[in-house]
């Protein structure tokens, strides 16, 4: 195998300790974050090969991030110092009937700055296989969208795979006069991999898919598959939220021949949901690059997405000692 590379923000995640309030005492806990950061931070820490292309600024705050990352085992060469500040969010995590809450500050960052010139894609993509990116980096703006899908062309002209994350942001698309639809479908034309679920399926498409709940689903995947030749995997997570401390979640995999699909499992006495879709989209890449078959990539991504409940900050940090236990039903004390 290659080399994955990542193309995304790299942020800051501040939250109050415990359940607290934002603000409610004087204290914040700190972690790196980012959807592709995750990303790449699971993959390295299963052993692959994995860099992350990004920009944060030359001052305290960068720097400690850009450390933080090569720690996990992320190389790192790909990150650009410049501009004024690093991207930042709050998250309030949320108890019993009270959701947990994100509050963003991350307008003017140095990377949703970063000039579409800023990247030489030639460079970056040499001796990588596969590009990882998400439907947050073409929300930022105009030149972060022009980036992301500059970024995919490059790739597709080398030959190289793609893989794709919706992560719908709302918020994010409102705020500046952009084409979601538009701009999303070009980067999945571009992807042999998607993440998401039929209501991604019905943003890029225009249409909805009424029906069955599992039926539902494999109609959107067809219709992908349809409309994207280049499309082959499409995974996505089915959460059932109780309140805040229990979930029921299980995860997909289609491909065009055929489908997985796991059971259910309790996720109780959630620690942070965070970051769990990101933890997922690595279990599935780890799985298709270790060769696993279909049902195997959907366990695999089911496992990383349900540990990550259990850890604090944005990050899966778990390795396959983690991914075996857990599909083996070790609970005990692993002494």
């Amino acid at each position: 195998m290659g080399k994955l590379l990542a193309f995304g923000e790299i942020m800051l995640r501040l939250s109050p300790p415990g359940r607290e309030l934002l603000l409610q005492t004087p204290k914040l806990d700190v972690w790196v974050a980012g959807a592709e950061a995750n990303v790449a931070t699971q993959l390295a820490k299963l052993g692959h090969d994995v860099g992350i292309a990004s920009m944060v600024p030359d001052n305290d705050l960068g720097r400690a991030a850009v450390t933080t990352l090569r720690g996990h085992g992320v190389d790192t060469t790909g990150i650009q110092l410049g501009g004024e500040r690093i991207g930042l969010y709050f998250v309030t995590s949320g108890a019993g009937l009270r959701a947990t809450e994100v509050v963003y500050d991350r307008a003017y960052s140095s990377f949703a700055q970063s000039p579409t010139t800023a990247w030489n894609w030639d460079t970056l993509l040499a001796g990588v296989d596969r590009l990882h990116l998400s439907g947050i980096t073409p929300a930022l703006g105009p030149a972060p969208a022009e980036s992301a899908l500059a970024a995919a062309r490059a790739a597709s002209d080398c030959g190289i795979a793609v893989s794709f994350d919706g992560n719908w942001r709302g918020k994010l698309w409102e705020r500046w006069n952009a084409d979601p639809r538009a701009i999303l479908s070009e980067l999945v034309e571009h992807a042999d991999l998607m993440f998401g679920n039929h209501r991604d399926i019905a943003l890029l498409l225009g249409r909805d898919f009424p029906s069955s709940a599992e039926d539902r689903r494999r109609n959107a995947a067809e219709a992908a598959f349809e409309a994207f030749p280049k499309l082959q995997t499409i995974a996505s997570t089915a959460r059932h939220v109780e309140h805040v401390d229990l979930h029921r979640l299980s995860a997909r995999v289609d491909t065009r021949d055929g489908h997985a699909q796991t059971d259910e499992v309790v996720l109780a006495g959630i620690v942070d949901r965070i970051g769990g879709g990101d933890a997922f989209a690595s279990g599935v890449l780890h799985a298709l690059r270790s060769g696993q078959d279909r049902a195997g990539v959907a366990q695999t991504g089911l496992a990383l997405a349900a540990l990550k409940h259990s850890l604090p900050g944005d990050a899966s940090l778990f390795r396959q000692v983690d991914i075996d236990a857990y599909r083996n039903g070790g609970l005990d004390v692993r002494r």
